[in-house]
């Protein structure tokens, strides 16, 4: 991908993973790369294999100055909704970095508060390579979660979608009912718990 040239200084990028699913906490990665130490094949994580995407995040934790993964909870999601808890998980991810970036490219319209400068670039996942690095760390992170939770919940499936609202995943919410790990505050759910 023709990626954009990085600002000077430390330059983070972020992004989330798991603001449509029904179920599971939302995901974010915070990563500043290093220059020196390029990775081949980045890009947006929903445009490479899960296989792929498990090899990329290996190199990114062993290759990167910095990166960091944090989460808001699903009670979270439901307190302040969607897109105040992704801003707030990607505010934990830079907060969680071992150091400063002087400046944060944020994938989508959004920036959180950050105590640097930042700006948001709509479809970054596919454009900047520390954006797309985050995209990789932030959906690698939530789908491994997801297959934990699969183990406690198999009736639901989430070792297949993830979570994310499948007609597979709606039917089993209508024959088995709402765990705790599912978002309340999202009409499917919220309409299930009106029954």
């Amino acid at each position: 991908m023709p990626l954009l040239q990085q600002p000077e200084g430390l330059v983070c990028g972020i992004d989330e993973a798991g603001r449509g699913p029904l179920a599971g906490p939302v995901v974010a990665a915070a990563v500043i790369l290093d220059p020196a130490n390029p990775i081949a094949g980045l890009n947006d994580s929903k445009k490479l294999s899960a296989k792929r995407r498990e090899l990329l995040a290996v190199e990114i934790r062993a290759k990167a100055l910095a990166w960091a993964v944090a989460e808001a909870s699903v009670e979270e999601i439901d307190r302040i909704n969607i897109l105040q808890a992704s801003l707030l998980a990607m505010q934990r991810a830079v907060e969680g970095l071992g150091m400063q970036p002087s400046h944060a490219l944020v994938d989508g319209n959004r920036c959180p508060k950050l105590p640097c400068t930042s700006e948001a670039i709509i479809g970054g996942d596919g454009k900047v390579a520390s954006i797309a690095a985050a995209s990789i760390l932030a959906k690698t992170v939530r789908d491994a979660g997801m297959l934990e939770m699969h183990a406690a919940y198999p009736h639901y499936g989430f070792d297949r979608h993830m979570g994310y609202p499948t007609a597979a995943h709606l039917k089993a919410l209508r024959e088995h009912g709402v765990t705790p790990i599912h978002r309340r505050s999202y009409a499917p759910v919220a309409q299930l718990l009106l029954l």
